[in-house]
């Protein structure tokens, strides 16, 4: 297993155990070849993307479900003004779903109880923005910083700024049980593959692991102090996202590196999408593509706003993100439009979560969020 530490503050691990380096603010690990001398790249080239992304009220399907409710939403191309519009309810149909009119400048391409497709035609842009099927509010009280989903998608574990961290059924958000033991804040927390333990690092440098059905700490690492024997890092790669600007692989056994590649901003996230291909967030809002073969130019970088990229999470054939400014949004291969969860209102949303068809967020506002895709 490995650990993040900042200051003697562990913020973020996984599985296997590299070494601590300073200012590491996340990292990734994946299989795929080591081969080859390390190269130092610097962003350059590629071409960003900058998105003219669409928003709307966060709370558009509550509004739209009110007899003549409304509902504003924006489209904001990089470089113009941006265009502004509103939603507007005619009464609800039969089936339950709101009959919707859009104002000029946009289309209502397609409706229903949980999702709302629109379009701005002069920028040529669509998304599809995606209510949340329910919401946990009882969980934690204060702002939730990271959760995780078990393998079997029966359990959740987050963890808060209020120090508490704690299990609970995913299905409803009912409290299982809390996990007492740390000093300080829980930064981190995941479940093993078997989804019967949890592993914890926070503030007081420690990680923790506990047993998910009776909260016990079953053990609590406070610092290595000798060697440790590796199994399975052959062919092995390290993904380090560190807040000096740096994206750095390592092969895991070789401790070698792959590739040093220098970002526009301090880097806060990163996944692997592939054995070759990755993704990695910035604090200015850059979304970074890189082949691990040729990391000279990014294949695409992708900009949607200003605001910090929090999370990254490989997702079928595409990828979730999410931002500082509360914006959770989905690309796939396979669709011309963007996927927006919504609700955050500007809250930012700190780490996703996925189960099947189930997108679980957690945010700054106390609440975790659920959303069925099934409901596209």
């Amino acid at each position: 297993m490995a650990a993040r530490r900042r200051k003697g503050k562990i913020m973020h691990f996984h599985w296997w155990f590299l070494r601590v380096l300073p200012a590491l603010r996340s990292y990734c690990l994946f299989g795929g070849s080591t081969s080859g001398k390390g190269r130092k790249r610097r962003a350059s080239g590629g071409g960003v993307k900058m998105a003219a992304p669409l928003r709307i009220q966060s709370d558009w399907a509550q509004a739209l479900r009110k007899e003549e409710g409304e509902a504003w939403l924006s489209c904001h191309p990089p470089g113009k003004p941006s265009l502004y519009g509103s939603l507007t309810s005619q009464g609800i149909g039969l089936d339950g779903i709101p009959e919707v009119t859009a104002s000029e400048g946009f289309i209502v391409n397609e409706i229903n109880k949980k999702s709302i497709h629109i379009s701005c035609p002069k920028e040529n842009t669509s998304s599809k923005f995606l209510a949340p099927y329910t919401t946990f509010s009882r969980i934690h009280t204060k702002s939730i910083t990271c959760l995780d989903i078990s393998s079997g998608g029966g359990l959740g574990v987050s963890s808060s700024s209020d120090g508490s961290m704690k299990i609970w059924q995913a299905s409803n958000g009912e409290l299982r049980r809390g996990l007492e033991g740390h000093v300080f804040d829980v930064n981190c927390c995941r479940f093993f593959p078997s989804g019967l333990v949890v592993l914890s690092g926070g503030m007081d440098a420690q990680l923790k692991i506990w047993s998910a059905e009776d909260a016990s700490c079953v053990v609590t690492f406070k610092g290595h102090k000798g060697g440790e024997r590796e199994v399975g890092t052959e062919a092995k790669m390290l993904l380090l996202a560190r807040e000096d600007k740096k994206l750095q692989c390592l092969g895991l056994q070789s401790r070698q590196p792959v590739f040093l590649f220098i970002g526009s901003d301090a880097f806060n996230c990163c996944t692997f999408l592939s054995g070759f291909l990755l993704l990695a967030g910035t604090q200015d809002g850059n979304i970074y593509q890189l082949d691990v073969r040729s990391p000279t130019v990014p294949i695409q970088v992708i900009h949607r706003s200003g605001a910090p990229v929090l999370s990254l999470l490989s997702f079928r054939d595409g990828f979730i993100a999410s931002q500082g400014d509360g914006s959770c949004f989905i690309i796939q291969q396979d669709l011309d439009y963007v996927i927006e969860l919504t609700e955050a209102d500007c809250d930012p949303v700190y780490k996703v979560a996925t189960w099947e068809k189930q997108i679980y967020t957690c945010c700054r506002d106390g609440l975790v969020r659920r959303y069925q895709l099934s409901d596209l």
